[in-house]
């Protein structure tokens, strides 16, 4: 599979999770990009088009990718509890629920982000 297939097919399937997923001030949008050294984090309210809180797993401490992930969710759990957010929806950007996704998503909620 070439690369553009490759990337046409993530882009297809983000259009579909964005035509269903929009946060607002009482449930901002969690959003997830993956490129192929970090996770880019962002906690957006798309009603005034804001980031409220954000994080990359690139200066996060760990061995493996998994293990920045999981601490780059505890950091963005803190940063959006001092803010005063505790329920998000979440939005995968068009990546398959697995491997650093699923860390990231999974230790966000045992840190106390609801989705």
């Amino acid at each position: 599979m070439t690369l553009a297939i490759k990337q046409q097919k993530r882009q297809r399937r983000h259009r579909r999770v964005r035509a269903k997923v929009f946060g607002n001030a009482k449930r901002p949008r969690l959003s997830i990009y993956k490129s192929n050294t970090a996770l880019l984090v962002q906690i957006i309210d798309d009603s005034k088009g804001a980031t409220l809180a954000s994080v990359s797993s690139a200066k996060e401490l760990g061995k493996t990718p998994l293990e920045r992930a999981e601490a780059a969710a505890s950091t963005l759990a803190k940063r959006a509890k001092e803010k005063g957010i505790r329920a998000v929806v979440f939005d995968r950007g068009g990546f398959q629920y697995v491997g650093s996704i699923r860390a990231f998503a999974d230790a966000a909620r045992a840190a106390g982000l609801d989705f």
